[in-house]
């Protein structure tokens, strides 16, 4: 199990070869730090998955995560710059957004200008255009799991939070109930299996 880093000051701490500066989430089955590279300064973040609470299964969606991001380069599909184990836990090292995640902006900001809707729609499509040419089912996407490049009035939108994703071919089927409900597709909540384009 990866070392408990929430009562630590973290100027003292680190993972790897980044010292982490403060926590930006945490879920049932990872946390996520802004840190900083020791040496280069560079700003990222590290999400922590502690590989004792991965079932065969979400192995199997992690391994999906490493490979889909790895693979990807695309201004709205968040960035994976490096990946390495540490003390019981794969670390993540992802770009940092600065702008939070789109649950939050719409909180901040209340109702948004359609001008600015229409700019993340497209680029939210364009994202999940990748993600169906290369066969990938998010099955979590959420507000929460969006993110926003910077805090300024022209932030880039990046889809984030594979930990559920996987690869569904066009001729298969998938029946694993997973994700948001608010979010889920009405198969999933049916217990129904699904295809890629749920």
């Amino acid at each position: 199990m990866g070392k408990n880093f929430a009562n630590c000051n973290f100027q003292e701490q680190s993972l790897g070869d980044y010292v982490l500066r403060s926590k930006l989430g945490e879920g049932s089955l990872s946390t996520v730090w802004r840190a900083e590279h020791r040496t280069t300064g560079e700003v990222v973040a590290l999400k922590q998955i502690p590989l004792a609470k991965l079932t065969r299964h979400l192995r199997n969606c992690l391994e999906c995560e490493l490979t889909f991001l790895s693979s990807v380069d695309h201004p709205n599909i968040i960035r994976l710059l490096d990946f390495f184990e540490y003390d019981g836990s794969i670390i993540l090292v992802l770009e940092f957004c600065a702008g939070g995640n789109l649950a939050s902006y719409i909180q901040h900001h209340g109702r948004v200008q359609e001008c600015v809707a229409k700019r993340f729609m497209q680029q939210l499509g364009a994202g999940l255009k990748v993600l169906k040419q290369n066969h990938i089912v998010h099955r979590d996407l959420k507000p929460e799991n969006i993110l926003l490049s910077c805090s300024d009035c022209n932030p880039i939108l990046k889809i984030a939070d594979f930990g559920l994703s996987r690869i569904l071919l066009p001729h298969e089927s998938a029946e694993m109930v997973c994700g948001s409900p608010l979010y889920m597709a009405p198969e999933i909540l049916q217990f129904q299996r699904y295809d890629e384009k749920v």
